[in-house]
């Protein structure tokens, strides 16, 4: 049994609902109260048979002080252990107290708070009571720390009423009690908060919700015969996994139904305003990617051999009546989700040894074409766009007149690849990488890659040691024709109509993501390679046997042997990361406060989802680095790390492993040392 300690937060009633609502909740919760007297008194089960089948979200922990103690073993414990990072760790830990503060501070609780009171499990359930309103739930076992369980609801109490917070006790059966505090809204906020208590014998029940507080608390010794172990993604998850975990281990255990709590949280959390643009989640159920039923999984910390091991499936079963690996196993767009495995997921000779990371996967690319016509649609909110850009390209006399299934996709393999690393000095434009797709007909490739970008003023012709490249220039905000006007990868937004069909690809391109400013796109060594930069596609063009390559390292293949044990015969997905290497640019840049500035696709994603959504804006570093020592002093701590995924009858199985370094600085596995899951 294996679970976890996180806290969440509520936000306010919206509509006018919302006293109709609590005032269900506390009726359930006094139906439930006469109940709860006799299972206060008995032990708790584990969460799993006591979080209900509606719960979206669960995390665990089975034992929060094994956890912090291996941890602790770890290069990364070790690292916040530093001397020299010391100065950096109190001023993150701040930080990291204002924004608990601000997230838990909805339920009178710190992270602080929860460190000194569990005895055994902690866990938390996001649950869906009811359809489109959700509750968090938070249920830490403190069997021998029961004084200190009371402290806390004491503290608890305390800070509410700092926040003008009222109180009401319901007492269950004469044994327990659950109490209930309402606080005002804070400024900004649309809705007062309610934090429900309940104090039992050995547990602590927390949440947002009366009802579904109190009802946890009644089953707390019982369980539920509707609980979330009952549910067959979870114990697809609990089989598939579980079986990775030796007893004893210290573990982390999560399961999460994706699409039914992005739902749900729509529902509950409505924009203040009405959004424009397409709505991704119903997008997504239609199109049939609510095959995946869930995703799920086990972390254990310090197994003995590695410093992190991690095991996850997703729960996607085929339709029924369809074969399990099969190219329709599902239903319209969602049939792009075709991974074959495949034997030899190893780096071509081509790749330098001392790139930061690679990662290659097995793709149906074939099949995800045919399949992404509808998707597009969708997404643009107009029938017919897909196959009008398909046409233009074709029959347009001002663009490529390329085919664009018979001239490059059907020439396409299978496998797609990416190489990382950075330059030196590091700046908010160091990080490189070449996409490499797999070609059946290279020549063919080359070709529509020439006659696609020798339309584009954009870009020019360079050659290389051979090779004819086309590289990007004048322009900072795009990417090569090829990739943008492949459909599929352009973002959504409303397509106006126009007869002119070059007008309408000119549109489609002005809203490409300005991902790649400086891209460059060559075929060579029977791959579509298409670079962040000019100069690392030359790295890897010019990369010689007696360079070496990525597949001859010592810390690739200790890493590549560890993933072996795990996935013994084909996959569909491998991947290899330098750790020291792969975090060097981001801390460098966020101990100089440019993190925001910077234009790797990491810092470009970071700015899309913390920023203001301003075209153009800069976000503000919400990380104070300034007190980071020189990344030479604390390199030793970072190890490397793989990943390998396997598709599988029901989904896809993935695995990873973490390892620390020697001191050659070379991937080791430690010798065993005590029980490991295997």
């Amino acid at each position: 049994m294996h679970r976890f300690p996180v806290a969440a937060r509520r936000r306010g009633t919206r509509s006018p609902l919302g006293k109709a609502r609590r005032g269900a909740s506390w009726a359930l919760a006094l139906a439930v109260s006469c109940s709860a007297a006799a299972a206060f008194s008995a032990g708790v089960v584990p969460s799993e048979t006591l979080f209900p089948a509606t719960t979206r979200v669960w995390v665990s922990v089975p034992d929060p002080n094994g956890l912090r103690e291996a941890f602790e073993r770890t290069e990364l414990g070790r690292l916040i252990r530093d001397p020299q990072m010391q100065a950096f760790v109190e001023s993150f830990g701040e930080q990291a107290r204002k924004v608990g503060r601000r997230r838990l501070g909805r339920l009178g609780l710190s992270f602080e708070d929860l460190s000194g009171v569990p005895g055994g499990e902690v866990a938390l359930g996001v649950i869906e009571p009811a359809p489109g309103r959700l509750a968090t739930v938070i249920v830490v076992d403190t069997t021998g720390h029961g004084e200190e369980a009371r402290r806390l609801v004491d503290t608890i109490g305390e800070r509410l009423a700092e926040k003008k917070g009222t109180t009401t006790t319901s007492t269950a059966g004469g044994a327990a009690a659950m109490k209930v505090w309402s606080v005002p809204p804070e400024p900004g906020s649309e809705g007062a908060t309610t934090v429900a208590v309940v104090v039992a014998a050995d547990a602590l029940v927390v949440g947002d919700d009366p009802a579904v507080v109190m009802q946890t608390a009644s089953q707390l010794s019982t369980g539920r015969a509707d609980s979330l172990s009952t549910v067959p993604s979870w114990m697809a998850v609990s089989a598939r996994c579980g079986s990775q975990v030796a007893p004893g281990a210290s573990s982390i255990r999560w399961h999460v139904d994706p699409l039914g709590f992005a739902k749900a949280f729509q529902a509950a959390n409505p924009p203040r305003e009405k959004r424009k643009g397409p709505d991704y989640v119903a997008i997504l159920g239609r199109q049939g990617f609510d095959a995946v039923r869930g995703v799920g999984g086990v972390i254990v910390v310090d197994d003995g051999l590695h410093d992190v091991r991690h095991h996850t499936l997703v729960h996607a079963p085929p339709i029924e009546g369809r074969q399990p690996f099969a190219p329709d196993r599902y239903r319209l767009a969602a049939r792009m989700l075709q991974f074959p495995n495949a034997a030899g997921l190893e780096p071509p000779a081509w790749v330098p040894r001392d790139v930061s990371g690679w990662v290659t996967m097995q793709w149906d690319m074939q099949n995800a074409f045919a399949s992404a016509e509808s998707l597009v649609d969708d997404v643009i909110g107009e029938k017919g766009v897909f196959e009008d850009v398909i046409a233009s390209l074709k029959e347009d006399p001002d663009g490529p007149q390329i085919d664009v299934a018979a001239d490059l996709v059907d020439c396409l393999g299978t496998r797609v690849s990416i190489i990382s690393d950075h330059m030196t000095p590091i700046d908010v434009d160091s990080e490189r990488l070449v996409i490499a797709v797999e070609t059946r007909d290279p020549e063919r490739v080359a070709r529509t890659v020439a006659k696609s970008m020798a339309t584009d003023p954009d870009m020019r012709k360079v050659e290389f040691a051979g090779h004819e490249i086309w590289e990007l220039v004048d322009r900072t905000d795009s990417i090569p024709k090829l990739e943008i006007e492949t459909p599929g990868l352009a973002p959504p937004g409303p397509v106006v109509a126009d007869d002119d069909a070059k007008g309408r690809r000119a549109r489609l391109r002005e809203r490409e993501e300005k991902l790649l400013p400086h891209s460059a796109v060559t075929v060579a060594h029977g791959h579509l390679l298409v670079a962040s930069h000019r100069d690392f596609l030359e790295r890897v063009l010019a990369n010689t046997a007696a360079e070496g390559t990525l597949g001859e390292a010592t810390d690739y293949t200790a890493v590549s042997g560890e993933l072996s044990r795990y996935f013994p015969s084909q996959t569909a997905l491998r991947s290899f990361a330098r750790g020291g290497e792969t975090v060097r640019p981001a801390y460098e840049m966020l101990r100089r406060g440019e993190m925001p500035k910077s234009k790797s696709l990491m810092g470009q994603l970071l700015n899309a989802v913390l920023g203001d959504g301003k075209e153009g804006s800069v976000r503000e570093q919400r990380i104070d680095g300034s007190a980071l020592p020189e990344f030479e002093v604390v390199e030793r701590y970072f190890g490397t790390s793989g990943v390998a995924m396997e598709t599988v009858a029901d989904g896809w199985y993935v695995g990873g492993v973490s390892m620390p370094r020697d001191a050659r600085g070379e991937a080791v596995a430690r010798e065993p040392s005590g029980a490991v899951g295997r």
